[in-house]
């Protein structure tokens, strides 16, 4: 004869399923962050190659677009800084930011990863010294990352293009302002050793599983 659970078990048994197994089924979040000369692009482009979910950077498709529409004349200045509407630029990136934070909802997989998160907006208005609204807090309150990987400034790999806008000084003192962001919203701050691409990507993953 079949067993059946005692009724007055279920709740236990819902309360180890809703605590201890459903956090472990979904997909984690991680974070990869850092300023110019960092060689994020290039562990973000190796982890992709090697079969890794990743959403990539936005805000190079939006500077494209606001130097289309003559939104930016200075090539060679950060866009949130020159942009002639601050907020719409930065609300537009942080809605895009949201919208790859939430579409992890529906995946499959045991993680994914993200270059940049939502406190890299709040932390380039901090360095510009914008006024940050309580929505662009609250944002970052509400959806946060289950690592945060920040790679330090690497002047052996600096180099200047048409889409970079800081000096080597300059990306030194926003890697700060990166980390105090994702500090305030509560994550732990991982910092990736310097290395080869390989390297740096397995110390992530070896990190994460």
């Amino acid at each position: 004869m079949t067993s059946l659970i005692p009724y007055f078990f279920v709740p236990f048994l819902i309360t180890i399923f809703t605590t201890k197994i459903l956090p472990n089924l979904k997909t984690k979040r991680i974070v990869i962050s850092g300023g110019p000369a960092t060689g994020k692009t290039a562990i973000i482009d190796y982890l992709i190659s090697h079969g890794y979910p990743c959403f990539e950077e936005v805000i190079r498709k939006l500077t494209k677009a606001a130097q289309l529409e003559g939104d930016i004349t200075d090539s060679h200045s950060n866009p949130i800084a020159l942009v002639t509407d601050s907020y719409k630029f930065n609300s537009t990136l942080i809605k895009l930011r949201i919208n790859d934070y939430l579409a992890a909802n529906e995946m499959s997989e045991s993680f994914c990863f993200y270059d940049r998160g939502l406190p890299d907006v709040l932390a380039y208005m901090s360095y510009f010294k914008q006024v940050i609204n309580n929505e662009f807090i609250e944002a970052c309150t509400t959806h946060t990352y289950d690592f945060m990987f920040l790679l330090p400034p690497w002047q052996a790999i600096y180099t200047d293009d048409e889409e970079r806008f800081e000096s080597f000084e300059e990306a030194n003192d926003i890697y700060h302002y990166l980390k105090e962001a994702y500090k305030g919203f509560g994550h732990e701050v991982i910092e990736v050793p310097f290395g080869s691409v390989a390297d740096r990507a397995n110390y992530i993953l070896n990190c994460i599983q």
